[in-house]
């Protein structure tokens, strides 16, 4: 009895063994609020981001280790007419998750589907480089083309973020070709990814992926029980730490900690200028002058939120891209100085006056007004904080709302019942296509008024003429000239007020095995088919 027990003992540990090896297990992370859709065509959001990054099979990605293009279900990809036409050669025998196919037709769906004006897609807008829809030629099961109406530079870049659809399937969006697919969605609770079975992809031993069996991904907006659920090892990483856990935890358990230096997101505030907005008019008056705006960025001072709040792990911001995106920052433009008594010379052009130190408009109104961000974004509520503070000094009372996920993505995208937002924005791509959907005055995520008809002002006819001018110019000195007047406009008009560039910092237990962290998201899994989670040795930091 005493032998079997042995033997069995030692199967067991050789089971558990081999279990490691393959990485079966389930991989834990959370997700900060609800993907506000599952739609892979209409993501705009970090959570929504997520589930079509572990999800999606695109075309063509972007290594976020070497920033190099690598076919994916593609074999390979041409363009030609100097970057209208792009022509693909499927790879032979995919299928989506449910075993359907996959064949030349599903990508021409696809891109109908993503270039629908009526869908109004995030994703589609990146494509936008002129009037109209690209036509899409199926020339073979596994060979096609899709000509845009003029050029779009580098438009193979763009692919990386389109999720391939079955025009077949019936679970239609929920038939994937990524690594994962969505097993279990409890709203609010959880979303659980499991395994592939025909994800098409091994390893150089022949292995299939994913490694993993699954993952968990936890609704959880609080980030201290994030940290907390880290700590005690009931989640394996964290993409995005807070500067003062990143210290805390630096100190606790060097090495499981990293800082890729500075990211490509950036924290702003923005200003209600919907016609529709349900706010008093006077306020829509104040938020529509540049002098208001500048005035505001002015009485803010950012080096106190890089030291204060980031614990030096920030830049001062001036525009969309940092210095991280060496190829196209602009690098002419500085943040807006604080200074107090420039804020008060800009009011008063306008008429706003200061008594009893009591800031007023022309016709005596008081100047205050809310700025909502998300709670549990400790980062974000200190900043609210600080720029509560600091515009104190020049008469304006703040207001500061701290809103769940859902209840803020409401406000700011459908009601618009809201003054002032502060929120980050979240690049996933170097290139300034990839900002098509928030600079274009007809797009929905041109946060201060979005879905515009028409340019509501001439400095938005003018970003939009210079974004479709650099989308189809294939000369990168023009290109960058083209982007870097959009930035320049952006400073001097501050429809969004930016503030601060943070540094990646992120978590990633001992447990995961073939973790590679980057400054480009997702920073922590982004080879997720590849990672494993040791099933012999749990826990978070240790």
């Amino acid at each position: 009895m005493k032998f079997r027990g042995v033997l069995v003992n030692g199967l067991t540990a050789l089971l558990v063994t081999c279990s490691a090896l393959l990485g079966q297990g389930e991989l834990r992370f959370c997700l900060r609020s609800e993907p506000r859709t599952l739609n892979p065509l209409l993501t705009a959001d970090e959570s929504s981001e997520a589930v079509r990054y572990l999800t999606a099979g695109v075309l063509i990605r972007m290594n976020r280790l070497t920033q190099v293009l690598e076919p994916e279900l593609v074999k390979f990809w041409k363009v030609s007419e100097a970057g209208r036409t792009v022509q693909f050669e499927l790879r032979e025998g995919l299928r989506f998750s449910d075993g359907t196919p996959f064949s030349a037709e599903d990508v021409a769906f696809t891109m109908r589907a993503l270039m629908d004006p009526q869908l109004r897609s995030p994703v589609g807008d990146s494509f936008r480089s002129a009037q109209g829809v690209p036509e899409v030629t199926v020339t073979g099961p596994r060979s096609l083309s899709v000509r845009f109406p003029s050029a779009v530079a580098g438009v193979e870049r763009l692919f990386d973020q389109v999720a391939m659809l079955s025009s077949r399937s019936p679970l239609k969006e929920k038939a994937v070709l990524g690594p994962f697919l969505i097993g279990e969605h409890k709203p609010g609770v959880h979303i659980r990814l499991d395994r592939n079975p025909h994800y098409w992809k091994h390893d150089e031993q022949g292995r299939r992926l994913p490694y993993l069996d699954s993952i968990y991904l936890e609704i959880q907006q609080n980030r201290e029980i994030e940290f907390t659920k880290f700590q005690r090892g009931q989640v394996h990483l964290i993409n995005a730490l807070d500067a003062e856990q990143f210290q805390r935890l630096s100190r606790e358990s060097p090495g499981i900690t990293h800082d890729s230096g500075p990211s490509l997101d950036s924290e702003m505030i923005w200003f209600n200028q919907a016609p529709s907005a349900p706010i008093p008019q006077f306020r829509k008056d104040w938020f529509r002058s540049r002098n208001f705006r500048r005035a505001v960025s002015a009485a803010i001072r950012r080096e106190d939120l890089c030291r204060m709040v980031y614990l030096g792990f920030a830049q001062p911001a001036a525009a969309p891209f940092s210095a991280a995106n060496r190829l196209w920052h602009n690098p002419a433009l500085r943040p807006h100085e604080f200074e107090t008594k420039a804020a008060l010379r800009l009011l008063a052009l306008d008429g706003f006056r200061l008594e009893n130190g009591v800031l007023k408009d022309s016709a005596g109104n008081r100047v205050e007004f809310s700025l909502v961000t998300n709670a549990g974004n400790k980062a974000r509520e200190k900043i609210a904080a600080m720029v509560q503070a600091d515009l104190a000094q020049i008469g304006i009372r703040l207001n500061v709302v701290a809103l769940d996920f859902p209840s803020l993505i409401e406000r700011i995208s459908r009601s618009f019942s809201y003054d002032a937002c502060l929120l980050g924005l979240t690049n996933v791509d170097l290139d300034p296509n990839g900002q098509m959907n928030v600079w274009l005055s007809s797009a929905a995520n041109h946060q201060w008024n979005p879905g515009q008809k028409t340019p509501a002002t001439s400095w938005e006819t003018e970003i939009d003429r210079l974004m479709y001018a650099q989308s189809s110019e294939l000369n990168q000195k023009k290109r960058k000239a083209s982007f870097d007047q959009v930035q320049r406009i952006i400073w001097e008009e501050a429809p969004m007020i930016y503030l601060v560039h943070k540094n990646a910092l992120s978590a990633v237990a001992r447990t995961v095995i073939n973790a590679r962290t980057t400054a480009l998201r997702p920073q922590t899994y982004w080879n997720a088919e590849r990672l494993r989670v040791s099933v012999a040795a749990q826990g978070g930091a240790r």
